[in-house]
């Protein structure tokens, strides 16, 4: 399931992940997954009332309050399930206003302020019997828009243009005044926590973090452990009942996924791998997230940006979407657009702003840049362990196949930082490192711990290439622009890079961005996110590689649920078949 911003460091590390495999076709009946879904679909009254459902997830929940730092995918599924929300996704990563909570959405006035007007269901209620009301937004406004610093708050997008959040002329109208237009505007207040959460930072701080027992949602929270999330039905649940007792988030390490669905104690799990087990099945779809690698600009051969554009059209990406994509039936074509994913609509390949792979156009860059070839590296991909004692990891040289490119007696060796648990990532990884070595450019991979690839390479800028995942977002004039945001110095003179781990980026994207993202004509909004796009496409920073596959292992019985890609689940109706 797709966060709605960019990931909490928490988080990313769980993005590493990465699905790759051999999948068998679909079976009939099943939704198409080139659609963006991939279900074991049925109507409501074909789905059994009562059971529960046990469902393999990466982690625990480090925290339930899904806007502080430590929320994860995990944090995500269990607000979908227990709180109310103002919009939910579609399989294409469209917006859709919730109508369990919300009547209407829709802005009302655009000059000379931007006013929206929800006007909630009345039958919404909180399970401890209280109304959601306006004071439910006020108080999350106040919580996120980033002036009070008391509150532990990872982001504070679009919440910080609010001017007001006020009670409307009719009952159960909430009337919110944007000081700053805001496009995203359908982003805000999704979850929609109580105020007894919001409305102080020790309540939001800390009540949340592992117990939630006020919900508003089909499920309520039961028990939270380290290991598991226990959901229950929630009797105050106003919308269509849940057809599920119970359901159970447990987290379990990919490799033992399998056991479990074979003995029973798992119903559901995403998978690297179709498992051979009877009465099991696998759904497949384009996931809500992509493979990228990063070219760090920040310093190093790479800062010259003639180099990256040539690291980068020396990269045959087709080569690398087929041999991921084509094995699990998905379509086999690389990702070109940095900020829609291509199952979301209004996506286009913007790739040309770069150029398309080429070796020789690759070659001539680098020689622009002063890299002159010798003949000196062996004839073919040499590799070879080195020993890294500080840091005790395992070093793979890639040397160049037939020449070696030189700059003032040094050789053009860059280093390739990969998170060592992503065996799939190392495959990709070893496929690049081959392409640059066709061109005269020796790599050196470093494989290294998840936790130390996020905090130690990415963060503090340790790498010349790196590759890792991003989650793909509805809301891309927000979310995205901590990643592409050009670096600015901070107070004390270091460098504020947010997420934008590349370090590559200019006032002109920035500009983009903020025009997109305060522009009302969603046409105009759309032609200046492509315009964004194809200039992110130009400085080289990152290179979306594909978007990730997603593989749902789960069991015959249950329906409603499998590969969700974008959408948010109908949590109501996932059960078992009558």
């Amino acid at each position: 399931m797709a966060r709605s911003a960019p990931l909490s460091p928490p988080a990313l590390a769980t993005a590493l992940a990465l699905a790759v495999a051999t999948l068998a076709g679909c079976s009939a009946g099943r939704e198409d997954p080139l659609a963006g879904t991939d279900l074991a679909s049925a109507p409501r009254d074909a789905v059994r009332n009562g059971g529960t459902l046990h469902w393999a997830v990466d982690t625990a929940p480090a925290t339930l309050n899904a806007f502080q730092v430590p929320a994860g995918d995990t944090t995500d599924m269990v607000a979908a399930a227990v709180l109310p929300a103002t919009f939910r996704l579609d399989g294409s990563g469209r917006p859709q206003r919730d109508t369990d909570l919300l009547q209407s959405a829709e802005v009302v006035e655009r000059a000379p302020r931007q006013v929206v007007s929800y006007k909630l269901n009345p039958k919404a209620v909180w399970s401890d019997g209280r109304a959601v009301s306006t004071a439910d937004f006020a108080a999350q406004w106040k919580a996120l828009r980033g002036k009070d610093e008391a509150y532990w708050a990872a982001r504070n997008a679009g919440y910080d243009r609010i001017a007001s959040v006020a009670q409307g002329k009719e009952p159960g109208e909430v009337r919110v005044t944007f000081a700053r237009r805001f496009a995203d505007w359908q982003s805000l207040f999704t979850p929609l926590y109580p105020k007894s959460v919001t409305g102080t930072a020790a309540a939001f701080n800390d009540s949340a973090r592992r117990s939630l027992p006020v919900s508003g949602g089909p499920f309520q929270v039961r028990k939270v452990t380290g290991k598991d999330v226990t959901l229950v039905r929630n009797p105050r649940w106003w919308g269509d009942r849940a057809r599920l007792d119970k359901l159970v988030l447990t987290a379990v390490p990919a490799h033992l996924r399998a056991a479990g669905l074979a003995d029973g104690s798992l119903d559901l799990a995403n998978v690297d791998r179709t498992p051979k087990i009877k009465n099991v099945s696998v759904y497949r779809t384009r996931s809500a997230s992509y493979t990228q690698l990063a070219l760090n600009g920040a310093d190093g051969p790479l800062a010259d940006e003639r180099v990256r554009r040539a690291v980068a059209r020396a990269i045959d990406r087709q080569a690398i979407a087929r041999a991921v994509l084509k094995p699990v039936g998905l379509p086999d074509e690389p990702l070109g657009n940095h900020l829609l994913l291509a199952s979301q609509a209004g996506y286009a390949d913007h790739s040309a702003a770069l150029g398309e792979s080429d070796p020789k156009a690759a070659q001539a860059l680098l020689a622009d840049a002063g890299w002159r070839r010798t003949a000196l590296a062996p004839a073919r991909p040499a590799e070879r362990n080195l020993a890294a004692p500080a840091h005790k990891v395992r070093v793979t040289v890639v040397e160049p196949s037939t020449t070696v490119l030189r700059k003032d007696g040094k050789a053009l060796t860059l280093r390739f930082v990969v998170p060592e648990s992503n065996k799939a990532l190392d495959a990709v990884g070893g496929r690049v490192a081959a392409m640059l070595s066709g061109i005269g450019v020796r790599t050196e991979i470093q494989k290294v711990s998840d936790e130390s690839f996020l905090r130690d390479h990415l963060a503090a800028g340790d790498f010349d290439l790196a590759l890792y995942s991003w989650p793909g977002t509805a809301f891309p004039a927000t979310d995205t622009r901590p990643i592409y945001a050009k670096p600015e110095a901070g107070p004390d003179g270091s460098l504020v890079v947010a997420q934008n781990f590349p370090r590559v980026g200019t006032d002109q994207i920035d500009q983009l961005l903020d025009q997109a993202a305060g522009e009302l004509d969603p046409s105009r909004a759309r032609d200046l996110a492509a315009r964004a796009d194809a200039r992110i496409w130009a400085v080289a920073g990152s290179l979306p590689l594909f978007q990730r596959p997603e593989l749902v292992a789960l069991r015959s019985s249950v329906r409603n649920a499998g590969a969700f890609g974008f959408a948010t689940p109908r949590f109501q109706d996932i059960g078992f078949k009558k």
